[in-house]
């Protein structure tokens, strides 16, 4: 049996927030772009659909491991507004940037860099975390134990 659009729709929306872009992928081999954008119309009138909410949802969920830059790349690769990104990063990340690298990067490496080479492989896996060169450049320089209490 063939599953329709609003059908399809309620299973991926009860197993996590969607952005519409999201949707709009999921749904399309399911009808007609018109089709489509119906049933995504009335999920958004429903409530059941809602940008701002996939990205709190999304910033909630991947703020601990992520720097802002790479919450704003991903957001925005699923469709998401510069301006909902801006207020979901701004309410969804409780501790500040610098707290959150440095938490990312106790996680990961359990000693300060010796030499460059090191300090270079460490800077890369901050970067590629979404942290700032500034940030990461602050992570790096502190010495473990001398970070305030």
């Amino acid at each position: 049996m063939a599953m329709n659009l609003h059908d399809r729709a309620l299973r991926c929306l009860a197993m996590r927030e969607h952005s519409r872009t999201e949707m709009a992928r999921k749904l399309g081999p399911l009808g007609t772009e018109d089709e489509v954008n119906t049933e995504l119309d009335r999920l958004v009138e429903l409530g059941l659909l809602s940008d701002a909410r996939f990205a709190d949802a999304f910033v909630r969920a991947k703020a601990r491991r992520f720097g802002a830059s790479r919450l704003r790349v991903e957001l925005a690769r699923r469709g998401v507004s510069a301006e909902l990104i801006g207020e979901a990063i701004e309410e969804g990340c409780g501790d500040s940037e610098l707290e959150r690298a440095r938490d990312v990067y106790r996680r990961k490496f359990a000693t300060p860099p010796e030499d460059a080479r090191e300090w270079a492989r460490q800077a890369r896996f901050l970067q590629g975390r979404g942290f700032s060169t500034d940030i990461i450049r602050r992570v790096l320089r502190e010495h473990p134990g001398d970070e305030p209490a």
